[in-house]
């Protein structure tokens, strides 16, 4: 006669391949209690995987703003992306050297790829030498750092500097114009078209716009905010290694309005002027918690750019406020069903920004978070499993999706046998007495 411990493991194996998929096998594996969730599995369908809204919002736009002189500027909110001032922003325009806030865009995806590095030796050909107007006077030949040449091309806008830089990343600047422009489309520059590194062309089909500039300035100090730490500079100086000797050359910052006063701190970011570009300027600041982009293109004069970006930037730090919730409630564990796993720890998917442009009050906001009550295997990570979503005076303001941390394989033959046999001896060693097995149907 069999032992009875058989007879039961060969009813428990027999019962589990019948009635696998209405098991709730969590409850085989684990007695811990289910966590806090909505009654019900939150309905996702037709939902994107980004969740319906941006993890930044904004609340409703100002009003038409204030009078500039230049023909063409846009303000933004850099985090948000929120446009808070346009004029003639699509109208696509020369950039002049504007054009090198992409040239570093380029720099610094190499610089976090791999590609390159900051300590990189870069050779200066003649071409690059033959540059004219704004430059650092590089000699056919000369060597100097990646870092170094950076500095020329912030600080001192080198055009001979930019071409050094083209010519080291994709071996030409055509190649690396071709970069460029790929790089623009990608970030949905719809009216810009590259023809060169750095502006110096004056050629009629060498545009952008104020929404396109602002655009990549936003790429650039979003990615790669240690930009900050070149586009403050006001002074600083290279050393000339060639062949008449050593000799320092001085570099001065284009970027007046770093040193005009303002109720914010300026961050950056690039000038640019030739005589059909007239003048331009990418201004970025920081005050509380909020950036702001000022693109102002075709300005009259040198002045009345930086007048025009400082109108701005203090027009929009007049009427902006940002939360930014820093207290996002506890996320539970929730069970998984017919997995190698019992239980997936949940994540929200970054943070919540809200830009107020009409002063409303934070302490009103409220938050619900929805998440499902268990979920079925198999599990990706990075699916999404529900959301926590912002309200304000009765009003949705935005949400964020929280998402599953890892993935959870379904279980196989072999795991449900395991589990089984770990089940019997964990009972039978604990409470002899007891019924040697407990299954859940699921809810």
């Amino acid at each position: 006669m069999k032992p009875i411990s058989h007879i039961f493991l060969t009813f428990l194996l027999t019962f589990t391949l019948t009635f696998q998929p209405a098991l709730s096998f969590p409850s085989l594996f684990s007695s811990a209690a289910a966590a806090k969730t909505a009654n019900t599995k939150p309905d996702l369908t037709g939902q994107p995987q980004d969740a319906v809204f941006a993890n930044a919002q904004v609340s409703p736009s100002l009003d038409n703003g204030p009078e500039i002189t230049a023909p063409s500027a846009l303000l933004m909110e850099a985090s948000t992306g929120q446009v808070l001032y346009e004029k003639n922003a699509d109208e696509p325009r020369s950039p002049a050297s504007i054009t090198k806030i992409m040239t570093l865009l380029l720099i610094f995806d190499a610089l976090e790829s791999g590609k390159i590095q900051m300590t990189d030796s870069v050779t200066t050909s003649a071409y690059a030498k033959s540059m004219g107007g704004s430059q650092v006077f590089l000699e056919e030949g000369e060597i100097q750092s990646v870092e170094t040449l950076i500095k020329c091309i912030v600080i001192a806008s080198g055009n001979d500097a930019s071409v050094a830089m083209a010519e080291y990343i994709a071996g030409s600047e055509a190649e690396f114009v071709k970069q460029m422009n790929e790089r623009a489309a990608g970030l949905g520059m719809e009216n810009t078209h590259f023809e060169d590194c750095c502006g110096l062309t004056d050629s009629l089909t060498h545009v952008t716009t104020a929404r396109d500039i602002a655009l990549m300035s936003r790429e650039l100090i979003n990615r790669y905010p240690q930009i900050h730490n070149y586009s403050t500079i006001w002074m600083d100086t290279i050393t000339h290694v060639t062949k008449q000797g050593t000799k320092e050359f001085g570099l001065s910052n284009t970027n007046k309005l770093l040193k005009m006063a303002a109720n914010f701190t300026v961050t950056g970011l690039k000038t640019g002027s030739t005589s059909l570009a007239k003048y331009c300027f990418s201004g970025t600041a920081e005050k509380d918690g909020i950036r702001l982009i000022a693109s102002i293109m075709a300005a009259p004069d040198y002045k009345a750019r930086f007048a025009d970006a400082l109108t701005l930037l203090n027009y929009g730090y007049a009427n902006c406020r940002m939360y930014q919730d820093t207290q996002m409630p506890p996320l539970p564990q929730i069970p998984v069903k017919n997995g190698k796993e019992d239980m997936v720890s949940l994540v929200y998917d970054g943070t919540f920004s809200y830009l107020s442009l009409k002063g409303e009050d934070f302490s009103a906001i409220e938050k619900d978070l929805v998440v499902q009550e268990f979920a079925e295997a198999p599990i990706q990570a990075g699916d999404q499993a529900g959301w926590l979503s912002y309200h304000l005076n009765g009003t949705k303001i935005g949400q964020i999706p929280v998402r599953f941390q890892t993935s959870v394989e379904k279980a196989s033959f072999t795991d449900y046998f395991n589990g089984l046999i770990h089940m019997w001896l964990l009972g039978n060693e604990t409470a002899p007495s007891a019924s040697p097995f407990s299954i859940s149907l699921s809810p």
